[in-house]
């Protein structure tokens, strides 16, 4: 649901239980049912074909906040010459519901957070992430972490919350995220990707990111 890195420091915090886990912990087992739901499908389809054109044949996907792994079944059910597909969240309950639903013994899904991914350096192709960045604890931490573990030539596909029209949510509860293409440029830039393309994905507020080293 991640020389000196963003995220160097953050791995010698303890992970607390945020209300943002909790609620997603809450809403596992119904989590792809009714219009939030087909909301979600439809993200995250328009996701997979966003990635799928901008890396075409990856070998090594990883979700980063991967829910019920429902982007990640798209994508394997699309590549059918990759290795392995793998999600990690933060919220447990989401991840036993993935588990469930796995039908490609490629697909494989654990515990765990942005901002420390128990991956070694390198090891994936191709990153996504689909309307989890703004829950993560720590922005630019979970971006390091997704340009450590991306091979060279590979990218990260994330989307998520940006746009002009949430620079008035910045000033309350929210005003650390990165909720616009400013803010979030900055935090890539700061973890090593170099070139972004933008791209109007779902209504208004719903964008992404191409991103790659």
């Amino acid at each position: 649901m991640s020389g000196r890195r963003l995220s160097d420091g953050w791995h010698n915090r303890k992970v607390p239980h945020e209300r943002d886990v909790q609620a997603f912990e809450d809403r596992a087992d119904s989590y792809e049912e009714g219009w939030r739901g087909r909301m979600h499908h439809d993200i995250a389809t328009r996701t997979a074909d966003l990635a799928l054109t901008s890396s075409t044949a990856p070998g090594r996907v990883l979700d980063v906040g991967c829910g019920t792994g429902f982007l990640l079944r798209l994508l394997a059910d699309r590549l059918p010459e990759a290795e392995r597909l793998l999600g990690i969240d933060a919220a447990a309950g989401m991840i036993a519901v993935a588990k469930s639903k796995a039908n490609d013994p490629r697909l494989s899904f654990s515990e765990g957070v942005a901002e420390k991914l128990p991956y070694p350096d390198e090891s994936f192709d191709l990153v996504v992430s689909s309307t989890s960045f703004d829950h993560w604890e720590v922005q630019g931490a979970g971006l390091s972490e997704c340009g450590r573990v991306l091979a060279p030539g590979g990218h990260l596909v994330l989307t998520d919350l940006f746009s002009p029209l949430l620079v008035p949510t910045l000033l309350g509860a929210r005003r650390d995220r990165a909720r616009t293409t400013h803010r979030a440029e900055a935090l890539l830039k700061c973890a090593g990707f170099r070139t972004m393309a933008w791209h109007r994905l779902y209504s208004l507020i719903i964008g992404t990111v191409v991103a790659s080293k």
